[in-house]
């Protein structure tokens, strides 16, 4: 990697230089300014258009790491490589549960996109935040390490305990306290406003239902920022690297939804491998953390985080098929047995 285009943050290195650092948000504010306007008229989206946006928000990031392997080498892009995985599997878990609040708020179709731009957008804010926490907890000494994976340990032992236990994952609105407050204090319209936050009533003003749903993704993404960010931490400790994997997991999400619409209720192990992957993640970061006080304590390297993490969930994706095909099957009659 070029020591030229690498910065020092502290005890901490980046590639982060203030000219890629300006190019890189830029880009992102501009991709958002451009799914603003497209979400600006509700409409209902058809197939053909989300998955059109869904491959090119799936090229951006191959660009982006073909990018880094020619200017910073191999080791970087990498890193990128794993952290976008392990983001983008995150991603569709959150794609799973916006899937669960929009329905329990019963948004329509055409406004569907609208509250998924938001709920993206709130997931930027909330990632940019806990990265540069994250990196200053980094900065203070090697003990975070042993934090962020003890973290995602935990994470991931209370994922697996309620993938095992059968139970389908469920969106209660009335146990969540930002919505019983805003309900309390804030009159509330009856019906949907067209895109509309805050309307006018009686001659106060009034929340819509779809504020409620906004503020409820808002909610959620602060659960999911504090797995995630961690998490793609344990692949690489460039704070601009962790940004990138999570901003470019993020873009598309709003496309990506109503391509696995259908698909995302079938994945049905998805959140065994989140588990499973989650932490593995930990146990690298224990044993970097372990390394560095006994060098004679093995580091798993990135390269072969990237394939265990394909392997998991490519092997998730297998047996979730198989399951729905052996429960789509007719039972055998006696005879036939």
């Amino acid at each position: 990697m070029p020591t030229e285009a690498t910065l020092s943050m502290a005890n901490l290195e980046t590639i982060g230089s203030p000219k890629l650092w300006t190019i890189t948000v830029a880009g992102l504010l501009l991709l958002l300014a451009v799914d603003f306007m497209l979400t600006r008229r509700p409409h209902d989206v058809r197939m053909r258009e989300a998955v059109g946006w869904s491959i090119f928000y799936l090229a951006l990031p191959l660009i982006f790491g073909a990018y880094l392997w020619g200017a910073f080498g191999t080791g970087v892009a990498v890193e990128f490589f794993t952290g976008y995985v392990v983001e983008k599997s995150l991603s569709v878990d959150n794609l799973f549960v916006f899937m669960l609040l929009l329905a329990a708020f019963a948004v329509p179709t055409a406004l569907a996109q609208r509250v998924l731009l938001y709920g993206i957008i709130g997931a930027l804010v909330l990632r940019a935040i806990f990265i540069a926490l994250g990196a200053a907890v980094l900065q203070s000494g090697t003990w975070a390490f042993l934090l962020f994976g003890g973290i995602l340990i935990v994470t991931a032992g209370k994922i697996l305990k309620d993938a095992l236990s059968g139970e389908e994952q469920k969106v209660d609105i009335s146990s969540m306290r930002t919505i019983r407050l805003l309900r309390r204090f804030i009159p509330v319209t009856e019906d949907y406003r067209g895109s509309h936050l805050v309307v006018r009533e009686g001659g106060r003003r009034a929340l819509t239902p779809l504020a409620l749903a906004t503020v409820a993704v808002f909610a959620t993404d602060i659960v999911f920022a504090v797995d995630s960010v961690p998490a793609v931490y344990g692949v690489t400790e460039d704070p601009f690297l962790v940004f990138a994997t999570n901003a470019f997991a993020l873009l598309g999400l709003r496309a990506l939804y109503f391509v696995l619409q259908g698909v995302l209720a079938k994945l049905r192990h998805l959140n065994h491998g989140l588990g499973i992957i989650l932490a593995f993640i930990g146990i690298k970061l224990v044993l970097h953390w372990a390394h560095g006080i006994w060098t004679w304590v093995p580091e798993i390297p990135t390269l072969l985080s990237l394939g265990v993490i394909i392997v998991v969930l490519a092997t998730v994706t297998i047996t979730s098929v198989y399951a729905n095909r052996r429960d789509a099957e007719p039972a055998s009659s006696p005879t036939e047995r």
